[in-house]
């Protein structure tokens, strides 16, 4: 029997004993889900995959759904995204042919020629073809660890691309808000700024008829200029918004300004989704799930760091074959076979190995915090975005209440004004109270939708299987 043949036979006694061997624990994680949020509702329920995907339809806002369809399809980072997944799957088709044999062929053809004058000329030739055979034998599981996390790293690179879509559609969504807000805020100062003109008016026709004094004069101008004042920084923050909202679409400044033209106020958020139960941030949360890939793939580097104290087969062969002219070459009496199988096995490296399998193990460790901290944070922005929905609404409640006796409290205050009952600085202060409760109103009904925003978002919301 040759040594090859008796060699093959006892591989199945190898790879049993190897897969008999110890290997270090497996880190496990320790965090406790809890059954419920402690700022859920009643309602518990989540919403269907379908409303969760496609989340911003629930504004009812047309131009909101038009501007994150544009973004999800040419937004720059979401092909690089794309691109990383093909890396990482072309990545693993590289493991996967590790497990296979592989297969080179060459052929050479030399000639001499040798002409002196004293003796005839002499040619000959040589024609050499080569065919070599290789194979490692994947006893103790190495390549395979290998190749476990190769694709670990592409289904973490997918879920990457699902996490920069989440994000992505809640970036574009809240700089929506923050444009309309902009916008609505613009709209107040304008308001502002029209009854100020016409209190204005009055103290000049006050003053010119001898009624009122110049000081009351100046205090309107001042108090107008102020409301005035406050409209150019508006009108920036809009351009910068917009100019926002074309760069997280990949386009160019200035693309979007034709859809974004007209004002539109700010869209009213739908009643709140129902968050189902803390353990299905688990499956949802796409940025969850990369980091739980992440540490499948440090375990299964791990695995094959071990494992290189085991021995190692290699299998070979090769046919030649050598000619004296082309037409011969591939004959069977020119050709010569050639098999051997190589065992190799770690004695001494100095610890390297063993300081190897540390290192995979700290990073295996580290994917395992990293993970954890993951989970942590979903919960966290659960519950942060729950209570934002829930005190941001009461306190909207309370300031439209108070915005409405404001407007009446100016509107009384300006016809006393204008009756003589009352001074010039009782109507500038129930004006300036007014502007600030709208202003405070407006910004309160942005923080409302941003809110809503951030909760579909720490649920998960954005992408679809």
């Amino acid at each position: 029997m040759s040594p090859l043949r008796s060699l093959l036979r006892q591989l199945p006694a190898a790879a049993f004993l190897l897969a008999s061997c110890s290997s270090l624990p497996r880190p496990a994680s320790h965090i406790d889900i809890p059954p419920a949020y402690q700022q859920a509702s009643a309602v518990n329920a989540p919403l269907p995959p379908e409303d969760l995907s496609n989340w911003w339809r629930r504004f009812g806002d047309p131009v909101l759904q038009q501007l994150i369809d544009n973004a999800l399809t040419s937004s720059p980072d979401l092909r690089s995204a794309a691109a990383k997944v093909d890396e990482a799957r072309a990545r693993r088709r590289i493991q996967q042919a590790a497990l296979l044999p592989s297969l080179t062929a060459g052929f050479s053809a030399t000639g001499t020629q040798t002409d002196r004058k004293s003796i005839p000329a002499i040619g000959a030739e040589d024609y050499r073809a080569t065919t070599d055979a290789s194979w490692e034998i994947d006893l103790s599981g190495r390549l395979r660890a290998n190749l476990r996390a190769a694709s670990a790293d592409a289904d973490q690179a997918l879920e990457n691309a699902r996490a920069i879509r989440v994000s992505l559609a809640a970036e574009v969504a809240a700089a929506y808000i923050d444009l309309r807000s902009a916008e609505t805020q613009s709209a107040v100062y304008a308001r502002n700024v029209k009854a100020r003109t016409g209190t204005t008016d009055i103290t000049r026709w006050r003053e010119q008829a001898g009624e009122g004094s110049a000081l009351e004069s100046r205090q309107a101008d001042t108090a107008l200029d102020q409301a005035r004042a406050a409209i150019p920084p508006l009108q920036q923050l809009i351009s910068k918004t917009r100019n926002r909202l074309s760069l997280l679409s990949g386009l160019t400044p200035g693309s979007l300004d034709s859809l974004l033209s007209s004002s539109h106020p700010i869209p009213s958020p739908p009643p709140i989704p129902g968050t189902g139960i803390p353990a299905d941030l688990l499956r949802r949360r796409p940025d969850i799930r990369a980091t739980e890939r992440a540490l499948a793939a440090a375990a299964a580097r791990t695995q094959s760091s071990e494992r290189e104290r085991f021995p190692s087969l290699t299998l070979s062969g090769s046919i030649n074959s050598d000619a004296l002219n082309a037409s011969s070459i591939f004959s069977p009496d020119v050709a010569a076979a050639r098999a051997a199988g190589n065992l190799t096995t770690p004695i001494f490296n100095a610890g390297r190995i063993r300081a190897g399998i540390a290192a995979r193990a700290a990073l295996e460790q580290q994917a395992l915090a990293a993970y954890e901290s993951s989970v942590l944070r979903a919960l966290s922005e659960v519950e942060d975005a729950l209570i934002a929905v829930r005190r941001t609404s009461e306190r909207l409640v309370t300031l439209d209440r108070a915005v409405a006796s404001a407007r009446e409290a100016e509107r009384l205050a300006s016809l006393s004004y204008r009756s003589g009952q009352v001074d010039l600085l009782q109507v500038l202060d129930a004006q300036r109270t007014l502007l600030s409760l709208e202003e405070q109103d407006t910004i309160a009904r942005g923080n409302l939708a941003n809110a809503h925003i951030q909760l579909c978002k720490a649920l998960g919301g954005g992408w679809q299987s």
